[in-house]
């Protein structure tokens, strides 16, 4: 695996993110995590996931760079792929805390809503969701994730603004469940995963996919129409012209 590193130890898995330092999301990354999520969901061996990455990031996010340069067939398989891994891991029946170890924008914010827990190091870091800015059109089932923690208003008002938290006002809003510094993260992360690990596995697994039923539903469901919106803006004159001011931008770094 050239993206992720995984450990496994009194049958807990912690899968870092390993893909430079920002850890952003191509789809190779997508790829090795969804198979490995589907490798441990198969395997009685492993109670729980950890998913963590390095500080100063969690996950930057999607990978603008690689994206801006697909064509047409390769943005529409890469979205689909997005979407089915986004399904995947809200889906997963087995507990699975998110260590956030730092920026988590965009799709580093997808990843950890879609845990039964976050916590998250306490610094100068930034998370939710920022696509409206970016252009890119948020589909239902990415809101609906969101407002499964943190309410439709508050969602609502932060999705259509783009707004990114700092850890405490995650924190206030629900976002992040827990702040730590960040040499106690996967100490922490690991303490309450294991709470969960120590009842009894069916009965969790099933209780949390009830409890997510209609997000399942909702993440799951046919997006056709939604990916036929999403791709028609991202191909768009005004988005195309604000994705080569980030990469500009980005460059200059």
């Amino acid at each position: 695996m050239n993206t992720i590193k995984v450990s496994v130890k009194d049958r807990l898995a912690t899968i870092t993110l390993d893909r430079g330092k920002s850890n952003a999301l191509n789809r190779e990354l997508i790829t090795e995590l969804n198979d490995m999520l589907r490798n441990i969901a198969a395997d009685d061996n492993i109670g729980g996931v950890v998913l963590t990455g390095t500080a100063p990031f969690f996950s930057a996010g999607l990978d603008l760079v690689e994206l801006y340069n697909y064509n047409e067939e390769e943005a529409k398989s890469f979205w689909q792929l997005f979407l089915d891994f986004t399904a995947n891991m809200v889906s997963f029946k087995k507990p699975m805390v998110a260590a956030i170890s730092g920026h988590s924008p965009a799709g580093g914010c997808v990843m950890a809503l879609a845990c039964d827990y976050r916590v998250m190091a306490e610094g100068q870091y930034i998370i939710g969701l920022n696509e409206v800015p970016v252009g890119i059109i948020v589909p239902n089932s990415i809101f609906q994730l969101y407002a499964f923690w943190i309410g439709k208003a508050e969602a609502t008002r932060s999705l259509l603004s783009g707004k990114l938290y700092s850890p405490e006002e995650a924190l206030k809003v629900g976002l992040v469940d827990e702040l730590v510094k960040n040499e106690s993260l996967l100490t922490a992360a690991e303490r309450k995963i294991k709470k969960y690990m120590e009842l009894e596995s069916n009965t969790w697994s099933q209780s949390k996919v009830n409890i997510r039923e209609e997000l399942i539903a909702a993440v799951s469901a046919d997006q056709s129409a939604t990916l036929e919106k999403m791709l028609a803006q991202w191909w768009s004159p005004a988005t195309r012209h604000i994705l080569q001011t980030i990469l500009a931008n980005l460059q200059r770094k």
